[in-house]
């Protein structure tokens, strides 16, 4: 029988977080039944492939690897081949978000008042990696409403979940972070309506092991802008 739901976590280079990240993933109360979690990990070289190499996980748990680090987007594109669940949702490896937090996020699918659920960050002080990173975020998500002619209010968060079937119409192909405003700039044109729900959110700095750069802000702007006219 095939799970309720299939949590696709992207890796690269989380060997800190990686054990914790899937223990939450396993572990976190969900208004579902069973779970797959399919771990793709993209080309890691700290250690985080070792530790999936040699530690044994449980029955439904499948390890996807990448030869060399492919990108987010690619990662994600690859996990959705591997889902077996009737909906699919992400999660990062790195503790920004928390696994429980799929719970609401699942919660308008399962009773039938969406077809899409994004989970919307708050940006509250004490969970701001700066005022760049949230006004990036921000700048690109109203590109989003204004090109879309939507309202939504976090294109860049990462749990966005959906039935696995849906998610895999998508016409995906970018590699990188740009991945999230492509989700939703496919969805929004199949006429599909993005529902919200908060979540929490705590951002790591870039000592920590942050990637996204002002150049993935780029990058998500020429997304936007290829998703609509090209």
């Amino acid at each position: 029988m095939n799970p309720d739901l299939t949590i696709l976590m992207p890796v690269f280079n989380e060997r800190d977080t990686i054990e914790a990240a899937v223990a939450d993933a396993l572990g976190a109360p969900l208004p579902i039944g069973a779970r797959q979690l399919v771990i793709i990990d993209d080309g890691s070289t700290d250690g985080t492939r070792e530790w999936l190499g040699t530690t044994t996980l449980p029955d439904n748990v499948e390890v996807v690897l990448h030869a060399v680090n492919e990108g987010k987007g690619a990662a994600i594109r690859t996990g959705l081949q591997h889902a077996r669940g009737t909906f699919s949702a992400i999660l990062d490896a790195d503790l920004e978000y928390a696994a429980a937090d799929l719970g609401p996020v699942l919660e308008p699918l399962l009773a039938g008042k969406a077809k899409v659920v994004f989970g919307t960050r708050a940006w509250t002080s004490q969970s701001s990696f700066s005022f760049w990173y949230v006004m990036g975020n921000k700048s690109v998500t109203m590109a989003t409403n204004v090109l879309y002619n939507c309202w939504i209010s976090d294109v860049m968060t990462c749990h966005k979940a959906m039935r696995t079937e849906l998610f895999r119409s998508l016409r995906l192909r970018e590699r990188g972070f740009a991945i999230e405003p492509e989700i939703a700039a496919r969805l929004l044109q199949s006429g599909a309506r993005i529902y919200e729900v908060p979540i929490g959110y705590s951002a790591r700095s870039r000592d920590e092991g942050k990637k996204l750069t002002a150049t993935d802000g780029l990058r998500v702007l020429r997304t936007l802008v290829r998703c609509k006219f090209g």
